[in-house]
Order: C-alpha cells, then sequence, then structure tokens
C-alpha cells in the first residue's frame, strides 16, 4: 500500500535545481556548498580509521564529542552552560526534528509551524500524527505576538522555530524568546529550536540560543548541525540539546529509529573542535553575503535587507516583472537569464504567490561573482 502525504516541496526544490543543470546555469537556488571542508577535517576523519573500533556507538554520542560540545556552547559569546545529561549526537537535524516530535506529540495534537519555513517540517509533525497549524509572518518578516496567540489552543503541543530563519535571514534576540514564553508559559507546550546556522550571524548579530532562556530550555529541543558548521554536510552529524527528562523521551525512540550516529565523523569532529574557530568560518561567509548584495544593487532586484545570518539572501523582483509569480519568475531566471533561484512561496503551505526569491550564497566567490555580473550585464 502506498502511502501519499500531499507534501511535493522536495520534488520541487530538486526540479529547480534540475532545470539549473539542465540549462548550464549558475546554481544559487540550493544552500549546499560547493567548496572543500577544512583539510584539517579531512585529515582527523583518516586518523579515525586507525583511531577507532568502527563499532557502534552509544546511543547517546561519542563522549570526546559531547565534552567538545560543552566546551563549545560555553564558549560562545552569548555562552550556553550545558551538562552532559543535556546533549545528545544525532544523524541529523531533520532526525533530530522527526524524533523530538515523536517523542512528545499524541494523536491529533497540533504543531505550530512559523513560516516561510523549510520543507520537512510539516510532513514530520503529520508523519507523528499530529496536526501542522500555521502562523505566517507580517509582511517585513516580523513576528505579529498578538497574531501568533490566536493559534495557540488547548491542543497545541509545540511550536517550531528557526533562528537564523531560512529563507529570510531574520535572526531571534532575548525579546522574541521572552514574548514566546509569556505566551505558552501556563500551557504545556514544547519548543523545538532549530538553530543549525548558529555561528554564521553577521554584522552585529550574535547568535541567541532558546536553550539560554532559563524557562524555555525545561521544554526546548535546540537542534544543531555540524554539517551547517563545517560545510560538511554528507556527513550527517547534529547534536540536540533538551533537558534531561526530554532527553530520555526522545531516546526511547531514537533507540528504534537509528540507534546511535556516525562513528568515524563523531571522532574526526570532537578532533576537528579544538582547532576549529567559528569567527574564521563566520567571516568567510558574511564575506561571501556582502559582495553577493553588493553586487546585486547593481542589478534591478530589490534588496530590502541583508540577511542577519545564515545562508540565503531574499531580493524583491517586482521592478522586472509585475505579472509572473514567483514560481514563473524563477523558472524564468533560471532558464532565460541562466542564475537559479527559489521562489519564496516554496516555503509557505499556502504557496501564495510573493514578490520575493531566494538566492544562496553558500557557493565559491567565482560563481557568486559570475552569477551576479551575468544578472547585471543581461537584466
Amino acid at each position: 500500500m502506498e502511502t501519499n502525504l500531499h507534501f511535493t516541496d522536495f520534488s520541487f526544490f530538486t526540479e529547480m535545481s534540475q532545470l539549473a543543470q539542465k540549462h548550464q546555469s549558475f546554481d544559487l537556488s540550493l544552500g549546499l556548498p560547493d567548496f572543500e571542508v577544512d583539510e584539517r577535517l579531512r585529515f582527523y576523519l583518516k586518523e579515525s580509521a586507525d583511531s577507532i573500533s568502527h563499532s557502534y556507538e552509544s546511543l547517546a554520542g561519542n563522549p570526546l564529542l559531547i565534552d567538545k560540545i560543552i566546551e563549545f556552547n560555553a564558549s560562545r559569546k552569548n555562552s550556553v552552560k550545558i551538562s552532559t545529561e543535556e546533549v545528545n549526537i544525532v544523524p541529523c537535524s531533520t532526525f533530530a526534528l522527526y524524533t523530538s516530535l515523536k517523542s512528545i506529540l499524541k494523536f491529533g495534537d497540533e504543531v505550530i509551524i512559523i513560516q516561510p519555513s523549510y520543507y520537512t517540517y510539516a510532513p514530520s509533525i503529520v508523519i507523528n500524527g499530529g496536526i501542522p497549524i500555521y502562523y505566517e509572518v507580517e509582511d517585513d518578516f516580523s513576528i505579529s505576538w498578538e497574531k501568533l496567540k490566536l493559534l495557540i489552543n488547548d491542543k497545541t503541543k509545540a511550536i517550531i522555530v528557526n533562528t537564523p530563519q531560512n529563507p529570510t535571514g531574520k535572526i531571534w534576540c532575548t525579546n522574541d524568546w521572552q514574548n514566546l514564553y509569556d505566551l505558552i508559559k501556563e500551557k504545556e507546550i514544547y519548543l523545538i529550536s532549530e538553530e543549525i546556522y548558529d555561528i554564521y550571524c553577521y554584522d552585529d548579530y550574535i547568535h541567541y540560543s532558546a536553550f539560554l532562556h532559563p524557562e524555555l530550555r525545561k521544554r526546548t529541543f535546540s537542534i544543531f548541525s555540524f554539517g551547517k558548521m563545517f560545510h560538511s554536510t554528507g556527513w550527517k552529524v547534529s547534536y540536540l540539546l533538551a533537558a534531561p527528562e526530554l532527553l530520555k523521551n526522545f531516546r526511547n525512540h531514537q533507540q528504534y529509529i537509528s540507534y546511535s550516529t556516525n562513528a568515524p565523523c563523531q571522532y574526526a569532529i570532537a578532533k576537528y573542535l579544538d582547532v576549529f574557530d567559528p569567527e574564521d568560518n563566520r567571516k568567510i561567509m558574511q564575506q561571501k553575503r556582502d559582495t553577493f548584495c553588493e553586487m546585486i544593487s547593481e542589478t534591478p532586484f530589490i534588496l530590502d535587507e541583508k540577511s542577519q545570518g545564515g545562508f540565503f539572501q531574499i531580493v524583491n523582483f517586482r521592478s522586472i516583472s509585475e505579472t509572473m509569480t514567483d514560481v514563473e519568475f524563477s523558472k524564468w531566471l533560471t532558464v532565460e537569464k541562466k542564475v537559479s533561484c527559489l521562489p519564496l512561496s516554496a516555503f509557505y503551505h499556502n504557496k501564495n504567490d510573493s514578490d520575493y526569491i531566494r538566492f544562496s550564497f553558500v557557493k565559491k566567490d567565482e560563481i557568486i561573482m559570475d552569477a551576479m555580473q551575468h544578472l547585471r550585464l543581461n537584466l
């Protein structure tokens, strides 16, 4: 028997990338790095082949890596103090999202998704018997707390937040977390905070984890990604922070799904964290963002605001076309103008037309510059 969840977002994302490949376009549609990882990280992965047993790791993860995660979080500008009982290594952030939901949801529970959002959220809710409830941000991509409050009821079990946010690049600050807590403090509502772009905060913005809020951390699953941190997405190693009781429930399900996470990569990451400076990667990515923004300002696209964090920049395209939908415009730009992007409507459940498209700047500098120069000359 075939189960059809009626979610087609993934096929659309791959369709746009395939369209770029077919027409030999500059592909700025997906957040896939096209440059190599640090050679030191590669060295530690090779070293791990001779240094570990190649057996299953523990359910929680490599103890050395857990210790390094604790050190890393304590060293943040907004220092996060955690214990070993609050850390769990997971195969990827999508796994962490799915299993967090599985550990808290009962059939018919509602989960609020703040949109625009990544396409994996709603399917993970539905597969676990929940009902997605969509909150759409304001026109300037800010949150109306009064409108969000109207969606919260006795069936609400969790809220999913992403910061820095894909696709808008918005970053949550202390006031945002407090406003959210004020809405849910009297109810048994959990928070799933996807913070996978945590080290990529630009200009004067600094990442502020949900786990820093003294009350929210008791009911929060905070998700982080080494794949995003090190541009090594194929390694599939992430980690989760949660209160010990929440992690106990999480592991009750994890043991039947993946059990543990890639052992050689866990060892390599633990060793690499001793020499890794997140500021180096942050500066590199901010320079890519700045190059993109500077060059796209020489085209007809309208740049309302530079991305505060993450891998993506949204721009308004209505000065180029007032009649095309954002989907039509994205395909036209990919096929006719040889630069691929994604429509902002792809990040909304309702798929309503928008005035914005999203570009990825997690690419080689020459690709960014060549793509922008091509647009400057051909639009």
